[in-house]
């Protein structure tokens, strides 16, 4: 067969093969077989070394016509399959059923946990203030009556930026910018980010607190008992047994830690037999801590003796985890969707 008879050839062939292709796959495979770099129309050019030198020039022009010939039907049957696809789609869809939103997602939980003890705390009438994370060392520090070289200054394994600059370690200091502002009756909550030098399954360098201030004369460790209760009744429900245990907090004198029964396993210590894994086997699970102001905080911002006050601080992460059932601390900072969804 001549170089002329072949590629006229190949031609049909190919129409011939268009035809019968129904879709992108096989449409694929026979561009391959005829144009691809080692297909059948290279093979026929690459005969053209065998022809005589004056038939070159005629053939040359023949295959370069052939070929753009092969791209123009090969084009025109890849628009025909596609639109014959969109039609089958079209004939598939059903414009009366309703549409799929893509998720849109959701508050993170310390968010959610955030919000709903704000709520609660300004439904019993406090206002939540706020401050700044960078702090200085008298509203951090001093005036919670932790003056230099005080012990429990080595409790907050503080981040100082310089000597007397720092990253706040509580919400406590917003508090005391709210007392120097303003005169008693008060009763403010401080949420937000607070920072210390701490990292492991149930501590990270940056988590949340909420603290709450409450002054006014006449104010009573019933009143932050009944607060405190009704807070931890309103977050775990009202069967949630509360205990109050002494306990130390410079700033507040008498000082109190806030136990909750447990929530795995209801106060009995115990799960399917075996010591609860959350309250390890007590029954009971710490969550916050508490007091009566200390005199010596008033008379840093120049309150009058005859008023009193108490004052609670509790970690967001600490609640949420309690009341969601979440083991380990670093999955509210690790950003995985699967966690997250479970939230929306």
């Amino acid at each position: 067969m001549d170089f002329v008879t072949a590629l006229e050839s190949l031609v049909g062939e190919l129409e011939e093969g268009l035809r019968k292709a129904g879709g992108p796959e096989e449409l694929e495979a026979l561009r391959v077989d005829v144009l691809g770099r080692k297909g059948r129309l290279a093979q026929i050019i690459s005969r053209l070394s065998d022809l005589e030198p004056e038939e070159r020039p005629t053939a040359g022009q023949a295959a370069n016509r052939v070929k753009e010939h092969c791209n123009a039907l090969f084009e025109e049957r890849r628009k025909t399959l596609l639109a014959a696809g969109e039609a089958a789609g079209l004939a598939r869809f059903d414009p009366t059923l309703p549409g799929r939103a893509p998720w849109r997602g959701s508050l993170h939980p310390t968010t959610l946990i955030t919000e709903e003890i704000c709520g609660i705390f300004t439904g019993m009438g406090f206002e939540v203030a706020s401050g700044p994370e960078v702090e200085n060392d008298y509203y951090n520090f001093e005036a919670l009556n932790m003056p230099p070289e005080h012990p429990a200054r080595d409790m907050q394994d503080t981040l100082y930026i310089t000597k007397n600059v720092l990253m706040r370690t509580h919400t406590s200091p917003v508090q005391v910018r709210a007392m120097t502002t303003r005169t008693p009756p008060l009763a403010v909550i401080a949420p937000g980010k607070v920072y210390r030098r701490d990292s492991d399954l149930t501590h990270t360098p940056m988590f949340h607190q909420i603290e709450g201030l409450m002054v006014d004369k006449d104010i009573t460790m019933a009143h932050l008992r009944g607060t405190l209760t009704a807070f931890v009744r309103a977050v775990f429900g009202q069967r949630t047994r509360v205990r109050f245990r002494p306990s130390f907090f410079p700033f507040t004198e008498p000082s109190a830690e806030v136990d909750i029964s447990c929530c795995l396993c209801g106060g009995k210590g115990l799960t399917q037999g075996e010591a609860c894994r959350v309250c390890k086997g007590t029954g009971w699970v710490e969550i916050l801590g508490c007091g009566m102001v200390d005199p010596a905080v008033f008379t840093a911002v120049g309150y009058p003796d005859e008023v009193s006050g108490f004052a609670f601080g509790l970690g967001v992460e600490r609640v949420a985890m309690l009341k969601y059932g979440i083991g380990d601390l670093r999955m509210f900072f690790e950003n995985d969707v699967r966690f997250l969804r479970q939230f929306a």
